[in-house]
């Protein structure tokens, strides 16, 4: 199956169009803007990833696709070219991720039942400090602790997506919550982001094509989980 790799970016008559912006805001708003692009039909299913990037402040996004992105408005500059990656047992490659890095714990709920619970894996490390009774002093700083359960979580599935890490090499920044309704909807989602780049080696040439064209993480279907990868 064909892929895609796509960089999307505004024309300049959407920078000025008020319209345009009016629809443009938040985490919610980007997936809209991207699906628009995708979207050919009420029973399509998601088929792409993409990560949000701000080019001199203006959002611009770039996309692993199955299909050709399709600018029905008029208001993207589209630049596509046919991705298919050659890899190879042993080749290391620089990679940069957005992911949504997760963790589930069995907790007691109100009935007394356990239930999963998910949290992002910064605030579980901060529960466990707690648990443990650490005096909240002896905490690592959060920059520190952001590393170190991003290493972890990535670590974690490199096996299963055919890589492994260097973890000399390894850098977790940008740790960002992000909360907001869906449309019509009384639900407040919450996603947490975070940013990493590295060196990493392919163990397995077809999982970890898999990895580039399916993503890795929860959340895809809002800017996560997107393998961007140069070799060294």
């Amino acid at each position: 199956m064909g892929m895609y790799l796509s960089r999307i970016s505004l024309l300049p008559r959407a920078r000025d169009d008020p319209i345009f912006w009016s629809g443009f805001g938040g985490t919610y708003q980007s997936h809209h803007r991207v699906w628009d692009l995708f979207s050919d039909g009420p029973d399509r299913e998601r088929d792409f990833l993409y990560r949000q990037e701000y080019t001199t402040g203006l959002p611009s996004f770039i996309c692993v696709s199955a299909r050709e992105p399709n600018d029905r408005k008029g208001m993207w500059r589209v630049e596509t070219k046919e991705y298919a990656p050659v890899l190879s047992e042993g080749q290391h490659l620089r990679f940069t991720l957005r992911a949504n890095p997760i963790r589930t714990r069995w907790v007691e709920g109100k009935d007394g039942k356990k239930i999963h619970k998910r949290h992002d894996v910064v605030m579980d490390r901060k529960m466990q400090l707690r648990e443990e009774g650490i005096d909240r002093a002896e905490w690592p700083d959060s920059q520190q602790m952001v590393h170190e359960e991003g290493l972890a979580w990535l670590s974690s599935r490199s096996e299963d997506h055919g890589f492994t890490l260097f973890p000399d090499e390894f850098m977790a920044t940008g740790y960002l919550q992000q909360k907001f309704l869906k449309k019509k909807g009384k639900h407040l989602i919450t996603i947490t982001t975070m940013d990493m780049d590295g060196v990493m080696e392919v163990t397995d040439p077809v999982k970890m094509n898999e990895t580039l064209m399916q993503g890795i993480g929860p959340s895809k279907g809002f800017g996560c989980g997107l393998f961007l990868v140069k070799p060294v």
